[in-house]
């Protein structure tokens, strides 16, 4: 099995075409030229529908957005159609679209639990994951939980989408994906150990090892649409926003304010491969990768981490009397005790990650009351440095990284992975102990 179908695992409604419901025309009697338009409405919007389809199993997203947007056009009421255009977006990277498109068609069909998968999934590639988790809560009843379970743990929800995962993997319907699923949830949650336990169940021994790095990348992603955009096989692209024309009168449920672009619909001159798994934070591991996905990620498999020199010993940070100057846009105070972080950043070495240090302070002045955090560890043969603030309870390091994203930052919160007092502000002699 490849590491795509793998990592895909229960997934299974992404990108699954609907049968085509037409509305039918008025009942008997004479006919009138509002049936006849409306005949003819009904026609077109089948036949661009069939275009969008047949370009969908091209893999052509961007011809299928097109076809599909004249369909929806053509009957805007149409449930299937919505879906429709929903999965070209998603095809042709364009995800905010999506989410749009996903929530008319969940609006029209409440019963849908493709449209509320899709919609969490694509509401999940933007980057707004507590409104991916509140979809698929809301719409629990809907969603298969092998689904369910996979999208909850991509949301940031770990601990939940291991509930829902084990509780599928334990009943009589259990199969391949539930366990896979379920292995890349403990995989994401930092839960190495059972990960690999889960995953050898399906798996030869001698390829487990390799799984796991790749899942150990995929847990990093450089930006919030690398994990979905892995899974579907596509890369994300600038999206001009869903046709304003396009839009549903009712709100979007659970999305956040975004502008819906007035202009005609574009398509995507630039039509791109699958993404491999394995390349999903390349580019972030030998330059600067930031990591705002997810608000629970915990620390890489041991494998993974190798210390850049000998044995250290830790020495604890010394308090800055400036934290207790915090502003007061900032009211949580890091106690003592917190194992949570907020991390920054991975950078290429302790030079890149102080001048990434000094600019994450002029962006977001509370840092500056704050000790940064660092540690080096190979990926790919290279050596990097992360970069975090921490000593965090999960409450205060999430509010945290909330109020950076909101000054234009980028983060996300995980727990302790040996993180030690930046290497620039250790005194000479200081040693650091290991954990």
């Amino acid at each position: 099995m490849t590491t795509r179908a793998l990592l895909l695992g229960g997934i299974s409604a992404l990108l699954l075409g609907g049968t085509m419901v037409g509305c039918a025309a008025n009942g008997g009697g004479i006919a009138s030229a509002s049936d006849r338009n409306a005949a003819l409405a009904t026609k077109g919007a089948a036949g661009d529908a069939g275009q969008a389809q047949a370009a969908l199993a091209r893999n052509d997203g961007p011809v299928a957005i097109g076809y599909a947007e004249r369909a929806v056009a053509l009957m805007p009421q149409q449930a299937d159609y919505r879906m429709l255009l929903g999965q070209s977006y998603l095809k042709g990277g364009r995800f905010a679209s999506a989410s749009h498109a996903f929530a008319d068609a969940l609006h029209l069909s409440p019963t849908n639990g493709r449209a509320a998968l899709n919609l969490a999934l694509s509401q999940i590639a933007i980057g707004d994951w507590q409104s991916a988790r509140h979809s698929l809560e809301a719409n629990a009843a809907i969603i298969p939980a092998v689904d369910r379970g996979l999208a909850l743990s991509l949301a940031g929800d770990t601990a939940g989408g291991i509930a829902v995962l084990t509780e599928a993997a334990r009943s009589p319907a259990s199969n391949a994906k539930v366990r896979q699923n379920l292995a890349l949830s403990f995989a994401l949650a930092g839960r190495w150990q059972e990960a690999r336990v889960v995953a050898a169940a399906d798996m030869a021994p001698a390829d487990v090892d390799a799984r796991l790095e790749q899942w150990a990348l995929f847990a990093q992603p450089a930006k919030a649409s690398d994990q979905v955009a892995s899974l579907l096989g596509v890369r994300a692209v600038a999206d001009p926003g869903q046709p304003v024309a396009l839009a549903l009168n009712a709100p979007a449920p659970g999305l956040p304010e975004q502008a819906l672009a007035a202009a005609d619909p574009v398509i995507a001159p630039t039509e791109a491969g699958p993404v491999q798994i394995a390349s999903v934070s390349a580019a972030g591991v030998s330059k600067i990768a930031f990591g705002p996905r997810q608000e629970v990620v915990q620390a890489l498999p041991t494998m993974m981490l190798r210390p850049a020199g000998g044995p250290i010993k830790v020495a604890s940070a010394p308090m800055s009397s400036g934290r207790a100057m915090a502003t007061a846009a900032y009211q949580v105070k890091a106690p003592a005790t917190g194992n949570w972080y907020v991390q920054l950043g991975a950078f290429e070495s302790v030079g890149v990650a102080r001048d990434g240090w000094a600019r994450a302070a002029r962006r977001f002045a509370v840092l500056a009351s704050y000790s940064p955090n660092g540690m080096t560890f190979k990926a790919k043969g290279e050596d990097v440095y992360r970069l975090s603030v921490g000593g965090f309870s999960r409450s205060a390091a999430g509010t945290m990284c909330r109020q950076y994203r909101a000054k234009g930052g980028a983060c996300f919160v995980r727990q302790g992975a040996g993180d030690v007092m930046a290497q620039w502000l250790r005194k000479p002699g200081m040693q650091m102990a290991s954990r």
